[in-house]
Parts: C-alpha cells; structure tokens; sequence
C-alpha cells in the first residue's frame, strides 16, 4: 500500500517511531546498489530520514562521490513493513549531526562520539510503501 509522507496516520508514525533496524539501498552512478543495515530516524515535520554514519563508510563514501543518490530505507517487523523512497545527501554539518545524533539516541541508544569524523545521510522522502 502507498503512503504519502505527508499523510501517514498514527500506527504509521508509532512503527516508524519503535526501535527497529532497516537496511538502506543506494544506487551509485554505475547503477550497482549497495545495501547495508542502518538504524534511522523520521522527522515527520521535514519529511527526512536520517542515518548517522562516519567518513570512511561505503554509504558515505559513494554519496560523495556520486552526489545526490536514490535511496531506499525498508524496515520489517513481522507483517508490518516500510519502505522510504527517496535522494540521499550527506552532510558534515555540526547543528545537523547534533540533531541526528539526538533523534538515534531517542530511538536506539546513545551513538558513540565520532566527533569531526561524524556524517549524516539526509534522505529527502518522497514515497513510502509498505503495511504497519
């Protein structure tokens, strides 16, 4: 079933508020995807997911060299699933990270200090799939 990022009802936003693990698929400029496990955070209010990460990580690492990316972030519990669409970015930016680093540690556990090594990957949503 789709979902409109902008519309999701209150089981939508609790499941995408539960601790749960995803994976996260960038297709690179050569159209080879790379799948990893992630955890995220969803700002329903910007419409964003976002992943902290570091430097040197290959999902990093491929969307500086390629730029904006297509992305999907899938999340699975049982029946219920979710599958965010969108452009991944990444940013080094110290407001932004604090941020993501805020929301995970809300979601899973506080994130071990990276400092200026620290990455977020913003994925701007623009369709969601799935069942919750």
């Amino acid at each position: 079933m789709a979902h409109t990022p902008d519309d999701l009802s209150d089981d939508a936003l609790l499941f995408l508020s539960e601790r749960h693990l995803a994976t996260l698929s960038l297709v690179s400029a050569d159209g080879s995807v790379h799948v990893t496990p992630v955890g995220f955070t969803w700002d329903n209010e910007a419409q964003v997911a976002r992943v902290i990460s570091f430097a040197q990580a290959k999902k990093v690492r491929l969307i500086d060299a390629g730029g904006p990316l297509i992305a999907a972030l899938s999340q699975v519990d049982g029946g219920r699933w979710f599958t965010l669409y969108g452009t991944a970015t990444v940013t080094a930016d110290a407001v932004v990270n604090a941020d993501a680093e805020r929301r995970y540690a809300a979601r899973y556990r506080p994130p071990s200090n990276r400092g200026v090594d620290r990455r977020t990957i913003e994925m701007a949503v623009n369709k969601i799939v799935g069942r919750c």
